[in-house]
Parts: structure tokens; sequence; C-alpha cells
């Protein structure tokens, strides 16, 4: 919120739309509105969680000018994201500046379908009427640099968790990069836990558990699943940090903030820069804000904040539908009154105004005739000029076609060697994946083979034990939780009497 608006409205309130609840702040106090409502001196701010967006980089030619832009990138937008073309999609971006190109700019671009915005925040339009500001949440993170509170450069990743959702944010040298929503929301969490634990415990509980005692609960079973749980949540994260430093040529991450809309979760930054081999800290800023409710949720400090930055030192991207009523003059209905009333003044007054207005109107006559024969013979010229653009332009759209057709089959035939690149499997790397699962259950491996027959490629395992049970409880693993990228079949468990091992072969087929 600007200088201008600061003086217009007495108070901030920012909205999760997610969990409806709504943060006011007046000067640099915090509180928690249980039943907010219309206020016209009110400035409403919300945010965009990252599964109701869609995100991309796109490149624009340097030679577009400014006023064609928004044209030229949302054009690019459904072509390039191959958009329903029957969907009016709301489009936003802001520029990036990490990239060198002397041809092209780059912008990155945020695009949100209409009944997304309608469906989140239909609640929140029930109880405050407006929304000023809809910002995606990534976007957010600017002001933590714009007011200094992270002071310093580099390549800085950001994870937060919510019960809905979880996104990563990457920002480097002070600028936005990537963001995604990571498949792990507090919710999927706990479900996943209830999971492992074999009983269904409330959510409740679960969320007190996470912030109270963190991943060194006393509770031992519980204990157990977590770091089980939590590893399978940062094998995910590191396998997007990869994809995001491959992507965006980032050499290394120099530091993770990680957090959660919970007071805390104890040890998941220790846990995290263990396992991701990069410095972490807990996402969790002092913005000078006071509160009687003791912990803030960090996006709500965030959106705060934001409405205190001027202009040109955040991210300018809203998406709000939900705008505050216009001023009575710029209203449909005030203008009615407004018109009405002005021709009852008029008639009042036209007895004696009308002979000056039958004078003037027959000059006014006299200079439009006058006008009409200039503009008349500029049509002329201006017709004949128009049919030989015409001509040209079907010139010109023939040789389009031609450059079109030809773009086309370069591309397909590009898109195919990127498809053989992309999709071809990779055996070293599922050889890596299944022999580490026959470590976990100390099973020998004697011999590998691989196939290919009709399109199908599998690998042949012959697999050795002294016990036929850690055999099958391999393959009762394998059929749990691989069953989404493999396909398992285990004809028989054989003895070797000579040996004094379980003997089986095991055929894994990729799908």
């Amino acid at each position: 919120m600007n200088q201008e608006k600061q003086q217009s409205f007495t108070s901030v309130i920012s909205v999760d739309p997610y969990k409806r609840e709504y943060y006011k702040s007046v000067s640099s106090h915090l509180s928690q509105e249980s039943d907010p409502g219309y206020s016209k001196s009110q400035y409403a701010i919300s945010y965009l969680g990252t599964k109701s967006f869609i995100s991309a980089l796109i490149s624009v030619s340097k030679n577009i000018p400014e006023d064609d832009l928004p044209d030229v990138i949302e054009n690019k937008v459904y072509e390039e994201l191959a958009l329903d073309m029957a969907i009016s999609y709301k489009t936003n971006y802001i520029e990036a500046y990490n990239n060198v190109d002397e041809s092209n700019r780059f912008f990155h671009v945020f695009v949100v379908d209409p009944l997304t915005l309608d469906e989140d925040f239909k609640n929140v339009v029930e109880d405050i009427k407006y929304i000023d500001q809809i910002i995606p949440a990534p976007l957010l993170l600017k002001t933590l640099y714009t007011k200094e509170i992270i002071d310093d450069a580099g390549v800085h990743c950001f994870i937060y968790f919510q019960e809905n959702d979880t996104f990563l944010t990457i920002y480097n040298e002070n600028e936005f990069v990537y963001t995604k929503s990571l498949k792990y929301s507090l919710k999927e969490i706990y479900e996943r836990f209830c999971e492992l634990l074999g009983e269904q415990l409330p959510l409740d509980i679960f969320l007190q558990i996470l912030s109270n005692e963190g991943l060194a609960t006393a509770n031992k079973e519980y204990q157990k699943h977590l770091i089980k749980l939590f590893a399978e949540v940062f094998l995910h994260i590191s396998d997007v940090l990869t994809y995001a430093k491959r992507a965006f040529e980032i050499e290394k991450i120099d530091h993770i903030y990680i957090g959660s809309e919970l007071t805390g979760i104890a040890g998941l930054d220790e846990y995290a820069q263990t396992y991701l081999a990069v410095k972490a800290s807990t996402f969790d800023f002092d913005y000078g804000y006071t509160s009687d409710t003791g912990h803030i949720n960090q996006l709500h400090a965030l959106m705060q904040l934001y409405t205190t930055m001027p202009g040109e030192q955040r991210y300018e991207c809203n998406f709000t539908v939900f705008n505050r009523p216009p001023p009575f003059i710029k209203r449909e209905s005030g203008k009615l009154i407004l018109l009405t009333s002005a021709a009852l003044v008029i008639g009042l007054i036209y007895p004696i105004v009308n002979w000056s207005l039958a004078y003037a109107e027959s000059l006014r006559y006299a200079i439009l005739d006058t006008k009409y024969t200039e503009v008349h013979n500029t049509r002329v010229t201006r017709e004949a000029t128009i049919k030989l653009k015409k001509a040209h332009k079907v010139e010109a759209q023939k040789l389009k076609d031609a450059e079109e057709d030809e773009y086309n089959n370069k591309k397909n035939t590009l898109m195919k060697i990127r498809d053989v690149k992309v999709n071809y499997p990779m055996k070293s790397k599922h050889l890596a994946e299944l022999t580490k699962d026959l470590n976990r259950y100390s099973i020998m491996l004697t011999n590998i083979s691989y196939d290919e027959k009709e399109g199908k490629k599998a690998f042949v395992f012959t697999l050795m034990s002294t016990t036929d049970k850690k055999i099958t409880e391999l393959l009762e693993y394998l059929t749990k939780s691989k069953t989404n990228k493999y396909k398992f079949s285990l004809e028989s468990i054989d003895y070797n009497e000579k040996e004094k091992q379980y003997i089986s072969e095991l055929k894994v087929t990729l799908l």
C-alpha cells in the first residue's frame, strides 16, 4: 500500500482464504478477527496458494513495444502452456532479471482460472464484500529483502508447510526464480502418518504433537514413523531442487528457510540441513508486529508488510476481481441520478435560453458541414491505401504460412528427440533404486538380466536369502510402495539344499 493509500485507510486486514482466517493491523499491532465485516476505511489483502495458479517462464523479443507487451505475453501463455482458448484465464506477470539475452526479455507469468478465484474466495467475499489485493504467495517473500530482514545475497530456498498446501520457492540475488506446490501438505503428512501407524489419530492431536514435540517426540513409535515420513518428504524436496537447479542453471542453494503455519516443528531445520547438505534455519522472522495471539502465521505477517511497501519496491501482481464499490459519481446509478437532475435544471431554464441554443446549433451545423467535406476526402484516400495494404497482407500471409510450416516441422523433430532423451528409462537409476530396497531387507542378489520385448522393458533379479520370509516381505513392500513405476511378479521361492538358501526370481517390469 503506497503513501496515498496509507492516508486513505485506517487499517489493513489480511485474509487466508483457505482457512477463512483474518488478521487486522492498526499501526504495528496485529489482532485476529473472528467476525470481520465490510468497511470503507479498511484495506483488504489476500494471497493465492501455489495449487491455485500455473507459473512459467517465457521469453519475448526486446523489439515488442511496451504497449503491446500484455497482449503478446497473453498470446504466448495460451500457446506455450496449451491453455483452453474457450476459457478467459486471468494472467499477470513480472519481469525476470536473472536471464542475460541480447534479443529477448524474460517474464515469470502467473495464470489463474477465473472459476478457481470464485471458488477460493467465495466465503471471504461473503464476509468482507471486497478484496483490494490478491497476490501469489511466493511473491510476498520479496518484502524480506526489501525490508532487509534477510540482508545476505545468494540463492535462497523457502519451504513453508500449510494445512492444505506446501510451497517451495527459490530466490536468486533477491529476485524470484521458481516456485512449486509440493505434494506433502500438513494434511497429507497426517494421512501418511496414520497409514504408517496403522490407526487413525485425530488431526488436531497430530498437529499438536508436531507443534509441541516435533521430530523428537518422546513416543518412540511416533518418532520412528515421523522420521520415515519426513525422509519421504525430503526425498521429494531433493528431487524438486535438483530439477530447479538444472532448469535455471543454479550452481548451488546457499540457504534454506523452512517452517510451517504451526508454532514450530522442532528439529525440522536441522533435519533439512542434514538431509539436503545445505545450511538451513527456521522460516520465522521478526517483522516488527506485536500481537495478542503470540504466534502469527508467517503469510499474514508478510501480507501486512507487503502493504507498507512502495509499488516500485515490491512485485505488483494483483489477481483480484472483487473490487470495492466505485465512488458515487462513477456508478451507473449515480450517473443516472446526476443526468436526471441536470435534465430537470435544463428543463426549467429552457424557455430563457431557447433562442441562444438554436443560434449555437446553426453555427455548429455549419462547422460540422465543413469538417464532413474534409473527412470525406480523407476517407476516400484511406480506403485506397487500405485496399493496397490488404493486397500486401495476403502476400505476407503466404510467406508467414510457409515459415510456420517449416517451424512446425523442426519443432516436431525436436520434440521427438526430447521425448527420446527424457522418457528413455535409465537402467542404472532403476537398478540403484531397487538394489537399495534389497539391502533394506538383507537379501543377496546373485544375478541380474535385462530384456525388452514388444516395447516392454524388464529386469529379472535372482534373489538369495536365508529365509523365505525376507523375500515375501520385500515383495509386499515393493507392491505397496512402487506400483506406480513398476509391475512385480515372483512365481516361486525354492530352497537350495546345497547352499542352505532360499532362491527366487523377481521380475520387474517398467511401466
